[in-house]
């Protein structure tokens, strides 16, 4: 005979485990009465048991709570929610839907899951998502930490956990393709590429049906939970609770291997949409609390694009949003976050933009994320940029303007040359006046959202038919350039321009200052054939093709050449704690032209020459940068009498491979008073100095 229900208690909230049962607590203003839903099968058409909470006995303020003994870990439950259907005030409780638990640590999907039916009038118990109890005191993490690698010492890799090993070529067994354990089989892959951080697109618990007909929801920018795994990243899908071990086996790996795992958190809206979207959890809970409205109460306000946006700086979702990220840190050993069009958490409840964000101060101030790395999309789909201005001490931003003038420079467009500089530098334009580190750029140009690094030079206008929008979505500024063919290209010289090109854009990416950040299968120049918003396409078009290893060695090897020179080439001058006022302060630097000392700064310039001290002053390095459509002879500034020899070439992009790049060991010496840069193509040059040696 089943122990009767006890009260219980508000907090903590969420599914609570103990030896003699479960707590249950969730946050539900304004309801007239919860139930609390047992299931013993994710796809039960009814509950096995149904626990009727009432406010004299079961609530405590706005909390909803109730103590079931002898509940263990993998119980499957869920809410149905009463109140007042006013949409006209914002309330939206409709008591016939299953509704998630917002702090639920597990999510159930049944195979029969219908997004739809969470929409209409009507029950849709049996093709819910479920919750589901989940105890996370066992896990043996031995001695597993967070890793706290320096900014100075990070480079970037960004991929998508599915999209990574799903394509048959990755030789990843066919349960592990896709999952969190197919990620973890290539992990011999990263570190042999060397990048030290991995910052995987959306691992919470996300809608794959929130898309049109005919596509899914691949990138997972449409969460319905915060504090979940997404259950479709499981090699063990029948078992909603193995997806935990496996997040975080994976997680451990990763840490042993030195690399960082950062998670792309989507907190600006969720999968329930606009005003016609479903009822999966929030908009069941406390519709008006949750999410931003418009003066008209029945719709939402969007600032995402995606028809809702989180009330992000309310109370309860400050807190929810806090826990969530400390839950990330302190159960799952995750090192930091990139926050998706982060700046929607600078709003206030009518939208507008705040001075100082309570919710951005709470997660910089939170103790237990000191240390966490945080990178701040800092724009939103409504217009809001803040590149350069976030607020906060310690969030480094996705630098766009990096993207924007790399991608124009190298094009050739005109009046680029200075902002080359800048970006170059970490940016002094945008992040001086700040006195923040020189890392706070995270310098790309190419993420998931947008044309890969191939298509960049072989694609002048994006091709998103597949998408089902008559090419309408997607960005149609692209600076991007075809090199004289649009798409695939059987003409030799146009391929070698192209290689050149990525090769080119992957230089000045790991060799400006800043933190770099690469997307998944640039190294191999993967493409999605010009598809710049390929959300929905989980098939080949967005998987990485490991078939590319071979065809595109030379851009492989370049790339783990860059990294290695990057990291370890003259290492003690990137770990020097300096805000980027005094690196520049202290920096031994001089701009030059194709003449020494003679920059060109002019609006129809496509080349720029620097010569450089390293920090510790033993190496002096020589880059030249010439975008233009002809060969260019650069004057050398000339050595004082050392061992070295004179210049050595390391890096010449438009060289064959292995010549393109080499360590300094085999750099070629380099003869003459000047150097020819080939048409469109970056050399990097270096000498060691037997003293401090200034450039002018």
């Amino acid at each position: 005979m089943k122990r009767c229900a006890e009260p219980g208690r508000s907090f903590p909230l969420g599914a609570a485990v103990s030896p003699a049962g479960v707590n249950f607590s969730v946050f539900a203003k304004g309801a007239t009465g919860v139930e609390l839903l047992l299931f013993g099968e994710m796809e039960d058409p009814r509950p096995e048991r149904v626990l009727t909470l009432t406010p004299h006995r079961h609530r405590t303020y706005h909390y909803w709570h109730v103590f079931v003994p002898g509940l263990k870990a993998g119980q499957l439950y869920g809410y149905r929610v009463a109140g007042p259907w006013a949409p006209e005030r914002g309330a939206r409780f409709d008591p016939e839907k299953v509704l998630l638990d917002p702090y639920g640590r597990a999510v159930a999907v049944p195979p029969g899951y219908r997004r739809d039916l969470a929409g209409r009038p009507g029950e849709n118990t049996a093709s819910a998502m479920k919750s589901v109890v989940a105890d996370l005191s066992r896990y043996d993490w031995e001695g597993d930490e967070p890793l706290r690698r320096p900014f100075a010492q990070t480079i970037i890799y960004e991929l998508h956990v599915g999209g990574f090993t799903r394509h048959p070529s990755s030789g990843v067994a066919p349960e592990k393709r896709g999952a969190f354990a197919g990620l973890m089989e290539k992990i011999p892959y990263l570190t042999d590429l060397g990048v030290t951080a991995v910052e995987l697109l959306p691992v919470f618990q996300f809608d794959v049906q929130d898309a049109p007909p005919g596509l899914v929801n691949y990138w997972g920018y449409s969460p319905v939970s915060f504090f979940t795994p997404h259950q479709g990243y499981s090699s063990r899908p029948d078992d909603p609770l193995a997806v935990l071990d496996e997040f975080r086996d994976l997680v451990k790996a990763l840490h042993r291997a030195g690399i960082e795992v950062i998670l792309d958190v989507v907190f600006n809206h969720t999968a329930e949409g606009n005003h016609e979207g479903p009822t999966l959890c929030f908009r069941g809970l406390a519709n008006e609390v949750y999410y931003l409205l418009e003066t008209d109460r029945a719709r939402y306000a969007d600032y995402s694009g995606c028809g809702n946006t989180l009330n992000a700086n309310q109370a309860v979702v400050r807190r929810l949003i806090v826990d969530s990220l400390r839950y990330w840190v302190q159960e799952m050993h995750v090192d930091g976050f990139r926050f998706d069009l982060a700046s929607i958490l600078s709003r206030d409840e009518q939208g507008r933009p705040l001075e100082n964000p309570p919710v951005l101060w709470d997660i910089e101030s939170e103790p237990i994320l000191a240390g966490a790395k945080l990178i701040a999309e800092a724009w939103d789909a409504a217009g809001l940029y803040q590149v350069g201005s976030f607020v906060g001490d310690t969030w480094k931003e996705w630098n766009a303007r990096f993207r924007d003038d790399i991608r124009a420079f190298l094009k050739g467009d005109p009046d680029t040359v200075v902002s080359l500089a800048h970006r170059l530098l970490a940016s002094p334009d945008l992040y001086r006046h700040k006195e923040r580190e020189v890392e706070q750029s995270i310098n790309f140009v190419t993420c998931h959202d947008g044309f890969t690094l191939n298509d960049l030079v072989s694609y002048n206008h994006k091709h998103n038919e597949a998408n089902g929008e008559d090419n309408r979505d997607g960005s149609d500024h692209n600076l991007s350039w075809n090199c004289g063919v649009e798409g695939p290209a059987d003409d030799p010289e146009v391929e070698a321009l192209r290689n050149r090109q990525v090769k080119n854009f992957l230089a000045l990416t790991l060799l400006s200052f800043g933190t770099p950040m690469l997307l998944m299968g640039d190294e191999v120049r993967r493409t999605q054939q010009g598809n710049n918003n390929a959300y929905g396409q989980d098939n080949d078009l967005s998987w990485f093709d490991w078939t590319l290893l071979d065809r595109h060695a030379d851009v492989h090897r370049f790339v783990k050449e860059l990294i290695r020179l990057r990291l370890h080439f003259d290492k003690a001058s990137l770990e020097q704690d300096l805000t980027l006022s005094q690196f520049l302060a202290q920096a031994r630097y001089d701009w030059h032209g194709v003449r020494l000392h003679e920059p060109d700064w002019a609006p129809d310039s496509h080349s720029l020459a620097a010569t450089a001290v390293s920090l510790t002053g033993t190496r002096v390095f020589h880059l030249l940068c010439n975008a233009y459509w002809e060969a260019l002879s650069f004057e050398l500034p000339p050595l004082p009498d050392n061992d070295g020899g004179g210049w050595r070439r390391l890096l010449d992009t438009a060289l064959p491979s292995p010549e393109d790049i080499c360590r300094e060991d085999r750099a070629a010496l380099v003869e003459g008073p000047t150097y020819l840069a080939q048409p469109r193509s970056v050399v990097l040059l270096f000498s060691p100095v037997p003293d401090r040696w200034n450039p002018d």
